[in-house]
């Protein structure tokens, strides 16, 4: 745990230095007209390390710079998580990392340990449920509710950070090259959402899926 400390500081600067002091909790600037900005192709928006839920094949990818000690993102998760049950077979869900609050490298780790476990989806809802008790760094309450949604805590301590820390160190580079500001932000089908509701964004989503049936 102390070797991360160091590599937890220099992630968040990092990502704080990318942001050119934007608006990093809420997403984008104040007062910035909500439009669409394309960054390519679906596929240059993924990484082969990027957790994916739901078809890998779905002909719908949502594209999620997300940070776990957002409470933006812990606001639009619901309606994220209904999009990706509402359609099962048409629709993905890529996970990109922006750690941008005390903590947020460490609950990273978390998730990625819950990935290996085969626990994301539940401990990734804990952590967001959880969010007021740790957001502010107090992980003691990260790993507890990591605990409670199923996650073995010891083997999650005991493994290696050096591949989560350089995903994240990748992550934060890609959101850099495509514009991104803050969290959550959101592409669909290679589309940037800007200042979306999540009302807009559930609506972006079904206007994509009708488009692929015709």
């Amino acid at each position: 745990m102390n070797r991360r400390i160091g590599v937890v500081a220099t992630l968040v600067v990092s990502a704080l230095a990318f942001t050119g002091g934007a608006m990093l909790y809420s997403g984008t600037a104040e007062g910035e007209p909500t439009k669409k900005v394309v960054a390519g192709p679906v596929d240059s928006l993924i990484r082969p390390h990027s957790p994916i839920i739901g078809p890998k094949n779905a002909p719908v990818t949502i594209v999620e710079f997300f940070d776990p000690s957002c409470e933006a993102c812990r606001a639009f998760y619901p309606t994220v998580k209904g999009i990706v049950a509402k359609y099962p077979k048409d629709v993905r869900l890529v996970m990109r990392y922006l750690p941008l609050h005390p903590g947020s490298a460490e609950a990273i780790v978390i998730l990625e340990a819950a990935r290996v476990q085969g626990k994301l989806e539940p401990v990734t809802a804990a952590l967001l449920e959880a969010q007021p008790e740790w957001h502010d760094g107090k992980m003691d309450g990260a790993w507890a509710a990591a605990e409670k949604a199923g996650l073995n805590v010891a083997k999650a301590r005991a493994m290696p950070t050096t591949d989560a820390m350089a995903w994240m160190e990748q992550d934060i580079a890609d959101a850099r090259a495509v514009g991104v500001r803050g969290t959550p932000t959101f592409f669909v089908n290679g589309e940037m959402l800007v200042q979306p509701s999540p009302e807009q964004v559930e609506a972006r989503v079904q206007a994509a899926v009708l488009a692929k049936g015709k």
